[in-house]
């Protein structure tokens, strides 16, 4: 058995050739179109900046992880390495965790915490580190398990788009769910048709899914604190704003917070 810091010592391998532009990296594309990542982390933490302040400074953890993400990610993609694949899923499952613990909607925690949110963050906490653990015993199956965690995301996204009927909110929503929805789409074909890609000579989906995702994952975030903010910040209005200009059609999106003023 290769050891885990071995090239190609894990089994998974992805649509893009092995070593085609250089003999260290693995796979080219798939390495360096986690630079996004490195982009919209910092510029996220800077544009939160006045919403983390309000609501919670952990919010930055998600954005550390976020980071840490993309520069696993990286190391995997080099190397094809079973340690850089267990790095890469396991910092996917904490900012998931981390993401839960903060902005799950008290009305959605299992009956026996009520809605106290430290025994569900205990919870969560729990559940992730058991999942870590697991995680070494399978490493095949880790993304798809990851990905079905979409599946509650989506089912709390559906129900709370039935409760709303700010525009705003429903925009940014829908916007979500799109972008994953392509990301997902990317990430699927690389593993089911790559004989396809093959022939045509494109190798860049999985490349896309990096981009695709590292674009969803502010929507998301940005979706959810709109959700949160019904609940948990009473008094305050959030406005959401586009980086670098409103007004633009494409922008990353980010949170306003602004004080109700009684009259």
């Amino acid at each position: 058995m290769p050891s885990i810091f071995a090239y190609q010592s894990s089994e998974v391998d992805w649509c893009e050739s092995n070593f085609q532009h250089s003999e260290l990296v693995a796979e080219f594309y798939n390495t360096f179109s986690n630079v996004t990542f490195f982009i919209f982390g910092p510029l996220m933490m800077f544009l939160m900046y006045p919403y983390a302040q309000k609501r919670s400074r952990c919010i930055y953890i998600t954005w550390i992880l976020f980071m840490v993400i993309g520069l696993f990610s990286m190391y995997f993609h080099m190397t094809l390495s079973l340690l850089g694949q267990l790095l890469d899923e396991i910092a996917i499952l904490w900012l998931l965790a981390s993401s839960y613990s903060i902005w799950m909607p008290r009305c959605y925690f299992p009956t026996f915490l009520g809605e106290n949110r430290p025994r569900f963050t205990c919870l969560v906490l729990i559940t992730t580190v058991v999942s870590t653990f697991l995680s070494f015993l399978r490493p095949v199956i880790n993304a798809y398990a990851l990905n079905s965690i979409a599946v509650h995301i989506l089912y709390i996204v559906f129900q709370e788009y039935k409760k709303t009927n700010n525009k705003e909110l429903r925009h940014i929503m829908e916007m979500s769910v799109v972008l994953w929805a392509f990301a997902l789409t990317s990430w699927i074909s690389d593993r089911l048709l790559c004989s396809f890609w093959q022939r045509i000579n494109f190798f860049y989906l999985h490349s896309i899914w990096h981009v695709l995702i590292s674009i969803t994952f502010p929507y998301g975030m940005v979706t959810m604190a709109l959700v949160d903010a019904r609940y948990e910040m009473p008094g305050h209005t959030l406005k959401v704003r586009y980086w670098p200009r409103d007004t633009w059609p494409v922008g990353l999106p980010y949170v306003e917070v602004r004080d109700d003023k009684n009259c």
